[in-house]
């Protein structure tokens, strides 16, 4: 029981010195608690890195209340946070019984913890007992997916360009640090080649077929009634997803979402995103479409971008070197374009990305929510989708065009 299982990794962190309400005002977080076992409600809070008083006084209520001190296997705690730097203070608690809420207790301005409404949709409940947790850390000298996919797009001819849109293309399916398989394989077609088959001026990418870990992606190239071009899958579902949960393709995942104690001087922190370390200048994505809210300095946080999508999401991306050509406020942007360039400024260990996602107001665990779907075709769109389908699967059997180009081959480091 507990939180997620996190590791704690010294270096390439968000760092700040402790903060009170006259420093900076305080932001709002949330951590899901599932019960996987018949669990003491202070020992749940325990566990999951909440000793204080904030927590005991907050366990009290909710035994006194339920008239009882522990809670049973299938509980959700959806624990409330006011955050001032990196120390955070449990002020509301709301139980589910799974995603069906029972009860939400918050501390008023006297101190005192009473009934409250049911705040505002978490995602994140509708994962609360999934089996997935936050990604593997490849460690050695083997190579990983990333540099698989830039070897073998080069090796067919493809431009720099073009590569990157497969790297924005695969984004939000492959987990781009883990270890390249031997049965890893990657299947494009691009039209216009020039004559040594290496993309031209002219070239469009009009299909890719990936293979990572055992699982195929295929994505086709579409343009639709507006006038616009995507990537859709065999389905017409797009390849593009709502977010990304992680904008730093080559990142390593160094530190994840949560409450934990601080080793030497026993208090909690609160680390309110999940942070990626690469090297200085590798580039920051846009997680989403969405128009840049904000693009400055932001104390501890350092050069910080912070992007608006729909439906009340938002993004921030800290410690950054630099922004990208032309990134400022009010200019929309879309999913998988260059909006920064890591770094390590303001209050820093060393060179990362601190990522947070906000939902209403909200800092949640941007590993962990469950996310919008991205776009599906209908209508005329899935009708016309279909036709551009089947052409590009007959090309596909063509093996000689002078206008096509097929590269097909295992992936190897």
């Amino acid at each position: 029981a507990g939180s997620y299982d996190v590791k704690i990794v010294p270096e390439n962190v968000s760092v700040a010195p402790r903060a009170t309400a006259d420093d900076q005002a305080p932001a709002f977080a949330e951590e899901i608690i599932p019960f996987t076992k018949d669990l003491d409600v202070t020992e749940a809070f325990a566990d999951s890195g909440y000793t204080g008083e904030d927590a005991t006084g907050m366990a009290e209520a909710i035994a006194k209340l339920l008239n009882a001190t522990a809670l049973k296997d299938g509980t959700v705690l959806r624990v409330g946070l006011e955050v001032h730097g990196d120390a955070a203070k449990v002020v509301r608690t709301s139980v589910y019984d799974r995603t069906q809420h029972i009860v939400t207790i918050a501390l008023d301005d006297r101190g005192q913890y009473v009934p409250s409404q049911e705040p505002d949709p978490n995602p994140e409940l509708l994962t609360a007992f999934d089996d997935s947790s936050a990604p593997v850390v490849v460690r050695g000298n083997l190579p990983n997916i990333y540099d698989g996919i830039y070897r073998t797009a080069y090796s067919y001819g493809m431009s720099k360009a073009m590569t990157q849109r497969l790297i924005k293309l695969l984004a939000s399916g492959v987990d781009f640090q883990s270890r390249l398989n031997p049965a890893d394989r990657l299947e494009v077609l691009f039209s216009q080649p020039d004559g040594d088959d290496q993309t031209s001026d002219d070239s469009e990418l009009l299909y890719v077929s990936a293979t990572f870990g055992g699982t195929t992606r295929n994505f086709y190239r579409f343009q639709m009634q507006d006038g616009s071009t995507d990537y859709f899958d065999q389905d017409g579902s797009s390849a593009e997803q709502f977010l990304l949960r992680n904008p730093l393709p080559n990142g390593r995942f160094t530190s994840g979402f949560g409450a934990r104690k601080h080793p030497i001087l026993g208090y909690v922190r609160m680390h309110t995103g999940t942070d990626w370390a690469a090297p200085i200048g590798s580039p920051i994505i846009a997680a989403g479409n969405g128009v840049v809210e904000k693009a400055g300095w932001a104390g501890g946080y350092g050069k910080q971008i912070i992007l608006r999508h729909a439906n009340g999401y938002e993004t921030s991306y800290n410690h950054q070197s630099a922004f990208a050509k032309g990134i400022e406020p009010g200019v929309r942007v879309r999913q998988g374009q260059v909006i920064g360039y890591l770094g390590q400024t303001g209050l820093s260990t060393g060179p990362h990305l601190h990522y947070e996602l906000i939902v209403n107001g909200t800092k949640v665990d941007s590993m962990r929510v469950r996310l919008p779907v991205g776009k599906v075709l209908k209508g005329d769109d899935l009708v016309a989708f279909k036709r551009e389908r089947e052409r590009i699967d007959d090309l596909l059997k063509q093996e000689d065009s002078d206008s096509l180009k097929v590269a097909s081959a295992k992936i190897d480091g």
